[in-house]
């Protein structure tokens, strides 16, 4: 009898550390928040400025760059005034930001350092220069 209890009795143990590992990492992963910045397109971004949800446009490139044309609406925010400056102008670390600059480079930087100081909604949409929909002075 004992022969039998025990394979049967090592099979439900192993089989409840194989529910217990499975849910937990279930669980931790849908629990887990994003560790970094999204990265979309200019299409998508678009996308997310016609929908009506709120966001924040950041360029992140200088003032001369900014000045020569922009996305309508877009906040400037030089991404070697990032560290210094977003808490004074960007106060809802839940809003959703797009950030963008000339070719991407910036852009990503800028996103990653947002993001590490707390602001999890960033969305790099990369450089303006793969933005087909016009710019304003």
């Amino acid at each position: 009898m004992t022969k039998i209890i025990y394979p049967i009795v090592f099979i439900v143990v192993i089989a409840v550390c194989v529910f217990v590992v499975f849910t937990r990492r279930n669980r931790g992963f849908a629990q887990t928040k994003k560790r970094a910045p999204v990265r979309i397109t200019a299409e998508q971004g678009k996308i997310m400025m016609e929908s009506g949800n709120p966001y924040i446009l950041l360029d992140v490139r200088s003032k001369e760059e900014y000045d020569t044309g922009h996305i309508h609406g877009a906040m400037l925010l030089p991404d070697d005034e990032i560290s210094e400056k977003a808490a004074d102008v960007l106060h809802d670390t839940e809003s959703t930001i797009i950030v963008y600059c000339r070719s991407g480079r910036r852009s990503a930087g800028a996103a990653q350092n947002l993001f590490n100081m707390g602001y999890p909604n960033i969305y790099d949409m990369g450089g303006i220069i793969n933005w087909p929909y016009g710019t304003e002075k």
